[in-house]
């Protein structure tokens, strides 16, 4: 049986991108559901071999009590259910923090520094490991230190349940897992040369306030000089994810 991958997508310029490529050249099927647009989520015990993607966006996990994104909570709730019945889920961004909260974990503002400061990692920088990557099959065969694109506010407050494999300088909670089947990726390893114009495009205003008024142009200089080595080593890191959780639904 053909495995779905079904893409929960928040806003226009954070689609699939490199997963969806990874996923169509595996023979996948690709089924994109827009809440936000009142897209109606599917019960999860209706969703045989199928792997749900949930991406990112600018609103964050905390704001789904504000009147214009009741469905956000809509989608939490669901996405609860989909974790009790151990069903694979990859989150992004905005996806890793609902992964999160529904797993029992909480989500706040990322501060750094001493008194704390706000801070919004955005730019491209490295994460690194805290567990051997020999002993994870979605890590194994990256390096100890990996170059990604950070786009985000906020820091994830893991569950319990919910084991710690990578980090940043300034965001300790990059990559988890969850069991066998769940993993959050609070970094964009998604991202390709294309996405990245529409990002910059779209939320300009949100780089300018992270990186000042060269942000844009920064940005720009980041990915012309290692942007083909982000895209690189997320096709390996997403692909192996990808290779982890479908061997799940056949065990």
């Amino acid at each position: 049986m053909t495995t779905t991958l079904l893409v929960i997508q928040h806003v226009d310029r954070e689609g699939a991108d490199l997963i969806g490529t990874i996923a169509d050249e595996r023979g996948m099927t690709i089924k994109i559901l827009r809440p936000n647009r009142g897209d109606t989520l599917p019960d999860p015990s209706t969703c045989p071999n199928t792997i749900a993607l949930v991406l990112g966006g600018p609103m964050g996990v905390n704001d789904r009590h504000r009147s214009n994104l009741t469905w956000l909570q809509s989608e939490l709730d669901w996405l609860v259910e989909w974790h009790r019945q151990r069903k694979p889920v990859i989150g992004i961004c905005l996806g890793a923090q609902l992964l999160a909260v529904a797993a029992g974990g909480t989500v706040e503002p990322l501060q750094v520094g001493e008194p704390p400061q706000p801070l919004l990692e955005v730019g491209i920088g490295a994460i690194h490991w805290v567990v051997d990557p020999s002993d994870d099959p979605s890590l194994r065969g990256l390096h100890a230190s990996e170059p990604v694109l950070h786009w985000h506010g906020d820091r994830i407050r893991l569950p319990k349940e919910a084991s710690l494999l990578g980090s940043s300088l300034h965001c300790p909670e990059q990559l988890f897992r969850i069991g066998d089947h769940a993993a959050g990726v609070q970094c964009h390893w998604e991202v390709t040369a294309e996405s990245l114009k529409r990002w910059i495009a779209d939320d300009q205003d949100y780089v300018v306030g992270a990186l000042g008024r060269d942000g844009p142009a920064l940005l720009r200089q980041q990915w012309t000089t290692i942007g083909a080595t982000v895209e690189r080593r997320g096709r390996i890191a997403m692909g192996q994810i990808l290779t982890d959780l479908t061997n799940q639904l056949h065990t």
